[in-house]
């Protein structure tokens, strides 16, 4: 009755046009919502793409040229159709780094080839139900797009909250989803030289950047003024740790920036500049003498001689920290205000580097050595088309993706395709420590093994809207929603949605009653990739006997690096790096079924720079061993373990099994720990 209401508002307030009717309605421009419109209408659907913006193509045609990938080997069907086309458009384009222009050409493409009608540049103003299905949507253009199916790609989640969908905004706490990285996540100090930041990956080639994904404070940097009150860009609100709220993680625009002076625009001041919002900034550059422009903004190589410009973890940096909460749910007129700012302090950040006296001079001269890339988005005054939006609504569908989907319980019987980059957040908060520094709050990164996206979480939950698929706003808690939130993924979840909307309207079913292996079928028939084959030398847990704890599942202190590149069990493991030795170790605790002996095998993936001196530590019923693993040993047993022995164990206390680094001469490798009863 509500949306009805609303409806019926907003007939009253707009001149009505003639209706269009569509097979699927596909509301948002984004890659996920092209991909849905391609691969519903190759499977003969007539479709329409609304989009609010004057530009489709969302961040990949807007600013993120740089993909973030993860294992390439998930991506398949249309998103690997898409990037292998823009590739292969240009001469000289790597793979997952088309210049934004030659990404929306090859959209543009892709959409015409399949028919399908685009309108851009209209907002949705309402909508009609019959019942729980949606029938029709509402344009601000006054035309009415009645539809079978429709799907929201937006990047907001506008059209589900309109049809009554259950969705959050924010944070869950810890507790909700048994979650560890959820909810209120202090960032640890993380002291670093100026020195070292130099031999840090550089941002300039390097997978990550200077520090990208490395969070926490560099450094110990005042964050008060000389009044006692907090700098532009710190505040908040200091919480118990996991605890939930209603904040998202920091926007920014993804810069597209050359260092060509004859494709060169010198970074445009903005309208509105404030040098003292970039104080903290100027304070970071005093702590660290020397730093270099590469060291303060991730740069991204892409084809052309351009870069993707991003944020990068040291306290500040291109993103807007807490200036976007009001954005989620906010209407038109609000989120209008927030990009604005968005824009202004970016161009902002930009600018002072290459223009503030406060910043050294050397500096500003690097600085002012890169600009804005004249040839991308000439019709906006070469700034990007889209606000990074990495996070806004997340439906609450037939299923919660949550941290344990995406690190030990992998698989799932309806997947409709495959993640793998790392659960990523940026900073939500920015705060005044305990000492008057500031500390960032809300950063996470951990890695992840490719895993499987269930179909239920592309849905509704049954009875709150039979008609509505969601492959952007997914049901997913906020840890989740890190990994999940890639172009890539966005654009494999919507070309599932797409090809699931034509079998509900030709089968007449809802959109969660659809027959799944159907669908599956279908996606593999057109290269979605929906699980992957182990990768030579490797087992799987699921064929091991015995009680098995993979490296997924163990606690590790210090910095383990993940890698699959010698096998191992379910083909990951995690090592050292052969650095800070007696610094890291990896626990594994093991319950068991039952009291009584078991042996104790310890798997390890094997490399001749592997350390011959590796002590394990073994907590048994009767007491603790230690052993001496020489990693360069190949393992006997399972094409992965070695045995330490046979133990008695007992179910109130299991196995606890330790690896340290102390005095290791080679890299140290956790991998996983086997029991297997003994009789």
């Amino acid at each position: 009755m509500r949306a009805l209401l609303l409806f019926a508002l907003c007939l009253a307030v707009l001149p009505l046009r003639a209706a269009e009717e569509y097979d699927v309605v596909v509301y948002g421009g984004t890659p996920g919502g092209l991909s849905a419109a391609i691969a519903a209408a190759r499977e003969g659907a007539s479709v329409v793409v609304i989009e609010p913006t004057k530009w489709i193509g969302g961040m990949v045609t807007g600013g993120l040229a740089s993909t973030d990938v993860g294992n390439e080997k998930v991506i398949g069907g249309i998103a690997r159709e898409f990037f292998t086309r823009a590739a292969e458009s240009k001469a000289g384009t790597p793979l997952w780094k088309a210049e934004p222009q030659v990404n929306m050409a090859t959209f543009q493409k892709m959409v015409a080839e399949a028919k399908v009608r685009v309108v851009a540049g209209h907002h949705l103003k309402g909508i009609s139900r019959d019942g729980t299905r949606i029938d029709t949507l509402l344009a601000d253009n006054g035309v009415r797009y009645v539809g079978k199916v429709f799907i929201d790609a937006t990047y907001e989640g506008d059209l589900m909250a309109r049809a009554g969908v259950s969705y959050i905004v924010g944070r869950e706490s810890n507790t909700a989803y048994d979650e560890p990285l959820a909810g209120f996540q202090p960032a640890p100090l993380r002291p670093r030289t100026v020195e070292q930041m130099a031999l840090d990956s550089p941002s300039i080639g390097g997978p990550n950047g200077a520090l990208n994904y490395v969070h926490g404070t560099p450094a110990k940097i005042p964050s008060l003024d000389i009044a006692g009150l907090a700098l532009p860009g710190v505040g908040g609100e200091w919480a118990e740790v996991g605890a939930g709220d209603a904040r998202t993680q920091a926007y920014n625009f993804r810069v597209i920036v050359t260092r060509d002076p004859a494709n060169r625009v010198p970074f445009p001041k903005p309208a509105h500049y404030d040098a003292d919002r970039y104080e903290l900034l100027g304070r970071l550059i005093d702590a660290f003498p020397g730093i270099r422009f590469s060291k303060l903004v991730y740069l991204g190589p892409i084809a052309g001689d351009k870069f993707d410009a991003n944020a990068i973890g040291l306290v500040t940096g291109t993103d807007h920290v807490g200036a976007n909460y009001a954005y989620p749910d906010g209407d038109e007129k609000t989120r209008a205000r927030i990009w604005q700012d968005h824009v202004e302090y970016v161009q902002g950040f930009f600018w002072f580097l290459a223009n503030d006296p406060r910043v050294p001079a050397q500096l500003r001269a690097q600085a002012r050595e890169w600009g804005l890339a004249k040839d991308e988005f000439a019709d906006n005054k070469n700034w990007p088309y889209a606000l990074y939006v990495r996070e806004a609504r997340r439906m609450i569908g037939e299923y919660v993706m949550r941290q344990n989907d995406c690190t030990t319980q992998l698989t799932k019987p309806d997947s409709i395709g495959m993640g793998s980059f790392i659960m990523d957040s940026h900073a939500v908060q920015r705060l005044v420590d305990r000492d008057g520094s500031v500390i960032d709050e809300g950063n996470f990164d951990m890695p992840v093994r490719p895993y499987h996206i269930p179909y239920r979480s592309l849905v509704p939950q049954k009875g709150q809207c039979d008609n509505l698929l969601v492959p952007v706003c997914v049901s997913a808690s906020h840890v989740a929603y890190g990994t999940l939130r890639m172009e890539p993924q966005y654009m494999i979840m919507g070309q599932a949605c797409g090809v699931a909307a034509v079998q509900a309207l030709r089968s007449g079913r809802t959109v969660q009653e659809i027959d799944v292996a159907a669908l599956q079928a279908k996606l593999r028939e057109q290269k979605q990739v929906l699980e992957l084959a182990l990768p030579p030398g490797a087992v799987a847990v699921k064929d091991l006997p015995g009680v098995v704890v993979d490296d997924a599942a163990a606690v590790f202190t210090g910095e383990w690096t993940a890698s699959s590149s010698s096998g191992g069990v379910d083909g990951f493991y995690r090592h050292d790096g052969n650095e800070a030795k007696g610094a890291k170790t990896a626990r594994f605790d093991v319950k068991v079924p039952k009291s009584g002996k078991y042996e104790v095998r310890l798997a390890y993936a094997t490399a001749p720079n592997r350390a011959t001196n590796v002590p394990v530590k073994l907590q048994h019923a009767d007491g603790a061993q230690t052993f001496t693993v020489n990693q360069k040993r190949v393992p006997d047993l399972d094409k992965a373990f070695i045995s330490l022995g046979v133990f008695r164990f007992t179910t109130e206390q299991g196995a606890a099994v330790t690896i340290t680094t102390e005095n290791t001469d080679g890299y140290v490798v956790a991998d996983a720990v086997q029991l297997l009863p003994v009789e």
